[in-house]
């Protein structure tokens, strides 16, 4: 395990950004793995939707660690968004991230936002923080804070003072979905840990991010709403008798073996 540790964190290099796609079940992960890429994410809005479950009111525990077994035998690396730990006590949540790391979980993402609309005091998250990694050394522990997303007051401020504090708990990643791109080369200067950010539509690739010294990109909910999208435009097209003009999907015996395969 030491040595998939050791492979995960190698895949995050400034200036070379691990594209990091998240998956939220069985088939979405083993599809993404056997498109070639070294590693895969869940995201907790997708496994939460596919549950009938609301994101990030701590609904998912159960389901999210469901999933990681599941995927156990997936040919890549495996990180798991685990919204805020699922509970307050720190012991419980690094509890949680060592059944994971027992199921073969290399990384894990930790957020501060709260249902609220609040983040979550910094000292709580670091405390959170330097319990799984006294726990799991060897587990990637990807810190995010919500301060752009949750529209606090002076955002940049508020992101260097946790990626200070996250940084001192042992954190060894540091997310921050919704920072302006012109902010991102002062963040990766500034947070003394790899840089995560998130790919958006429209906005600059992984390439250009990793110009400006980002370390990984993900896709976050990105795919699952994608192809939630796409079955609802071709259900759309073949109510209106029209051509939906999507690329042909997977075949019926190409998802079968795929299944079959890594099976659990």
């Amino acid at each position: 395990m030491t040595d998939r540790y050791r492979a995960f964190r190698d895949l995050h290099r400034p200036g070379d950004p691990l594209l990091l796609p998240n998956a939220w079940d069985h088939a979405s992960a083993t599809a993404l793995a056997e498109r070639g890429f070294p590693a895969i994410g869940t995201t907790s809005l997708g496994v939460a939707a596919a549950a009938g479950r609301p994101d990030a009111v701590r609904a998912t525990r159960a389901e999210t660690l469901e999933l990681a077994y599941r995927l156990r035998r997936l040919p890549a690396l495996l990180t798991v968004d685990i919204e805020d730990g699922f509970h307050d006590d720190p012991d419980e949540v690094a509890r949680y991230v060592g059944e994971l790391a027992a199921l073969g979980v290399v990384g894990v993402n930790l957020e501060d936002g709260r249902p609220d609309g609040r983040l979550a005091p910094a000292e709580h998250v670091a405390a959170v923080i330097a319990a799984v990694r006294a726990a799991v050394p060897g587990m990637f522990v990807n810190a995010r804070t919500d301060a752009w997303w949750l529209h606090v007051a002076s955002p940049l401020e508020e992101a260097r003072r946790r990626a200070a504090a996250y940084r001192a708990a042992g954190a060894d990643g540091f997310f921050v979905p919704g920072a302006p791109d012109d902010l991102v080369g002062l963040l990766v200067a500034e947070a003394g840990l790899p840089v995560n950010v998130l790919y958006r539509p429209g906005g600059p690739d992984p390439a250009a991010l990793g110009r400006l010294g980002a370390a990984r990109v993900s896709t976050g909910s990105l795919l699952f709403r994608a192809a939630l999208g796409a079955a609802l435009h071709l259900a759309d097209a073949i109510a209106a008798g029209r051509d939906a003009g999507l690329p042909a999907p997977p075949g019926y015996d190409e998802v079968q073996e795929r299944t079959r395969r890594f099976a659990t």
